[in-house]
């Protein structure tokens, strides 16, 4: 194990991919992103990498200087948060119809309006159709691992797309932990230089994301459903090279004291480090409960998540975003449509909760085991909310 610094967890960000020994950075800062920006800029800057930050006037602008990049050949990272993944919403599905592999950083953070700058998960589930690998962070370790497997994901020629990291807006962005970086020279070992198939250069002309005739139209987005779902196996294979290499196991669905669990908790992000320390106080007092963790949205991990909660009899999904005049959040509508079939599936309940940055406890969640106990798979709850 190498030494541990303490560090803020948008930094760590920055400093990781600087180790990817990217070739450009289009970043607009927004708050919690900012700082990620920022020390990117001035990694640049001072000479650390050999690489051109582009200073861009908004998220749309950088999201597009980064498609450009990646069609010439670069390696290219980019940022955001809110509102500004809302204002790269138009790009995202060309960056993934081009196979363009860009990795993202988003911190997560609640959308206007009203205006909020705190954390939740309603900037990235608009975007959960556009076509990105989708991975979701829960501590600033994960931070680093993740977004330097990003670029080993989105650039493996299986694959060939891109790639979003979710960091929860100053629940981790802001926050300073004690972390472990690796080497250049590992770094360098785990991740080799891109070669892309194919690139724009003014000496060889040719097409990318041209028109597309409604007789092949639906051809090429199946085409892009089937990409995306089978870069699941190089995102595993992936993990278990960096397990191997850094002896930290990443897995696409994680557990803790799941196996014998009644009754689960399911999050993703932050909130399942205090999931966690609530599992082990309902444990002390002699109940069965247990915890799953999503690492991967996109493509989502069916497979994983039914041996995950295999003989549980409920299942609690923790939602961190609206699907407004919906059937619930957009984790719990997820899966009840995964496991609509499944005989003997547990019983789903779905609370919405920690929005817009509101704190959740261990107490809450486990205020919310017993709430589920009387409550159909059918419903869902805003908890917490003063009436």
């Amino acid at each position: 194990m190498g030494k541990r610094i303490g560090m803020e967890v948008g930094i760590a960000a920055a400093e990781a991919v600087a180790l990817c020994n990217i070739d450009v950075a289009a970043v607009y800062p927004i708050t919690p992103q900012s700082h990620i920006a920022e020390h990117m800029a001035d990694i640049i800057h001072d000479g650390r990498i050999d690489a051109e930050f582009i200073t861009v006037e908004s998220e749309h602008s950088s999201i597009s200087a980064c498609a450009g990049a990646s069609a010439t050949g670069a390696r290219v990272y980019t940022a955001t948060s809110s509102q500004g993944l809302m204002l790269m919403h138009e790009i995202l599905p060309i960056v993934s119809a081009m196979r363009l592999p860009v990795v993202m950083g988003n911190a997560n953070r609640a959308v206007s309006g009203p205006l909020n700058i705190w954390n939740d998960h309603g900037d990235i589930m608009p975007q959960r159709d556009s076509g990105w690998i989708c991975l979701f962070t829960e501590n600033g370790q994960e931070v680093i691992d993740l977004s330097i497997m990003a670029f080993k994901i989105a650039e493996d020629p299986e694959v060939m797309l891109p790639t979003v990291v979710n960091i929860d807006g100053f629940q981790l962005t802001h926050m300073i932990e004690p972390l472990e970086f690796p080497t250049q020279a590992q770094v360098n070992k785990f991740l080799p230089d891109r070669k892309p198939y194919a690139t724009l250069h003014p000496d060889n002309p040719m097409t990318m994301g041209c028109f597309n005739m409604p007789d092949i139209f639906t051809e090429t987005m199946k085409a892009k459903d089937t990409a995306l779902w089978n870069s699941k196996k190089t995102i595993v294979k992936v993990f278990n090279e960096w397990g191997r290499q850094f002896g930290r196991k990443y897995n696409v669905v994680e557990t803790y004291k799941a196996k014998d669990a009644e009754t689960l908790i399911l999050t993703m992000g932050s909130m399942g480090e205090t999931a966690s320390i609530a599992v082990d106080e309902m444990r002390k007092a002699g109940r069965k409960v247990g915890l799953v963790k999503l690492r991967l949205w996109r493509p989502f991990p069916v497979e994983e998540l039914r041996a995950a909660i295999k003989g549980c009899k409920t299942l609690i999904v923790m939602d961190r975003a609206i699907s407004f005049g919906g059937a619930g959040g957009p984790v719990a509508t997820e899966i009840k449509s995964f496991l609509f079939h499944d005989k003997g599936r547990p019983r789903i309940v779905d609370f919405l909760m920690g929005l817009g940055g509101r704190d959740v406890t261990v107490g809450d969640f486990i205020a919310m085991v017993e709430r589920a106990k009387n409550k159909k798979d059918e419903t869902y709850e805003y908890y917490g909310v003063r009436e």
